[in-house]
């Protein structure tokens, strides 16, 4: 619910800044912020979840799809150009975090949450039970991808934050495909061991 909050936020503004942009330059760029409009509508979220999933904390993550759409805007004209405006999208989302990412000194390790209160869950004791372990097991989950080594880290981010196929991880990291599929699947073993060594040492 919050995300979207957000993403809806984030979509009247990039809206404005590009019906502004189009007044200002006058009607013959009209077909071109019709396209920026329609690259909010339809990929702000997709921009928005990329970004978090290389930041991990909401206000960066709003202030990376604000500059990607920022950074498109400054050069729409190439829009027309573009065959695969999701794919371009994507890895200028990517790159935008990154950046941040790297300019970013005060931290050596992601911050998965803002907030440190616990999560929500239902009344029924099974039920808490149920969801404080899931909680648990994602919260390590998220800590073992944030160990991962950056190459095998980042295509498998990109291939479940939106289902990314091989290609557009790809293209959006500047990789082969087979490229990607190999290091989602290191990145997947790797995981996997990690997560039954626990199971193991029990026995």
């Amino acid at each position: 619910m919050i995300e979207g909050k957000r993403v809806v936020a984030g979509e009247a503004t990039l809206s404005r800044a590009v019906s502004m942009e189009r007044t200002a330059e006058g009607g013959q760029i009209e077909r071109t912020g019709d396209a920026m409009e329609a690259l909010v509508r339809n990929h702000s979220r997709m921009v928005y979840r990329i970004a978090y999933a290389a930041l991990r904390r909401h206000q960066d993550a709003e202030d990376a799809t604000q500059e990607t759409f920022l950074r498109v805007l400054r050069y729409s004209g190439r829009l027309a150009a573009v065959d695969d405006p999701k794919t371009w999208l994507a890895r200028i989302a990517w790159r935008v975090a990154v950046d941040r990412n790297r300019s970013s000194a005060r931290r050596q390790e992601i911050a998965w949450e803002d907030s440190g209160s616990p999560p929500e869950v239902a009344s029924n004791a099974t039920a808490a039970d149920t969801a404080m372990q899931g909680a648990h097991v994602g919260a390590v989950l998220e800590k073992l991808i944030a160990a991962l080594p950056r190459k095998l880290r980042d295509p498998l981010i990109l291939s479940t934050v939106e289902e990314m196929s091989p290609r557009e991880v790809a293209a959006t990291l500047g990789i082969n495909e087979a490229a990607v599929r190999s290091r989602v699947f290191r990145a997947r073993r790797i995981l996997k061991e990690k997560l039954t060594q626990p199971d193991r040492r029990q026995r």
